[in-house]
């Protein structure tokens, strides 16, 4: 059918971008990694241009680097980062909580809220035992979800964003403690009751709570 092509071109950069991210995130392509178009196109049985269109959309997300002759090279973070990324977060989450855009959040219905609601117990569960990869997952769709319900999307895509490179900074730092289990922030479910209760200063001060436990923990695995 007209147009067939150009679909199927879509969705494979799509799907190679969401799948190349997962695999940024997870440290299974660590920092400072290169690679090529090839290589990428080689290991996913595609052609060149939807693998290079998806390394562009991951160098616009901040995760790769184009290396001129080189190809691309996974971005690398450092401390100093983390800590703007964690003020940034933070501002971003207090700001809706203090802005009327807030209202929408705590008027959402019980109904928008059960979502997000399964993605904190889930991501709260996984905290709780230490398992970083479930947490990963759980975690990013929680807050998309949870930001998503402001109704502006270049609030959640930018929270998205920050938060998705602050995992990739943390994992591996995380992935070298022997035991993560309860070390990891698990107050998901408080701050969607906080939400759910139109608390916006038991909300605030629940991500406080937050960024000064994320600070802390990474603050001791890079001493």
């Amino acid at each position: 059918m007209p147009g067939s092509e150009a679909v199927r071109r879509t969705t494979l950069r799509s799907q190679i971008a969401d799948a190349l991210r997962e695999e940024v995130v997870a440290a299974r392509l660590p920092a400072g990694r290169q690679f090529t178009v090839k290589e990428i196109a080689e290991q996913y049985g595609v052609s060149a241009t939807p693998v290079r269109e998806a390394l562009l959309d991951l160098c616009a997300q901040g995760l790769l680097d184009v290396e001129l002759h080189k190809g691309y090279r996974v971005r690398e973070f450092t401390y100093a980062d983390f800590r703007d990324m964690v003020e940034a977060r933070a501002l971003i989450v207090e700001g809706i909580f203090r802005r009327s855009v807030g209202r929408k959040l705590f008027e959402a219905s019980p109904a928008a809220l059960a979502s997000v609601r399964r993605r904190a117990e889930e991501a709260a569960r996984a905290a709780l035992a230490g398992d970083l990869d479930i947490l990963i997952g759980y975690d990013l769709r929680f807050w998309r979800e949870l930001a998503g319900l402001v109704g502006n999307p270049y609030i959640s895509d930018f929270l998205d964003r920050v938060r998705v490179q602050s995992w990739v900074f943390t994992v591996p730092l995380l992935r070298r403690v022997p035991s993560l289990r309860g070390r990891l922030w698990h107050g998901h479910p408080d701050l969607v009751e906080a939400v759910a209760a139109g608390d916006a200063v038991a909300a605030e001060g629940i991500i406080t709570d937050y960024n000064d436990h994320s600070l802390a923990l990474i603050t001791e695995l890079t001493a």
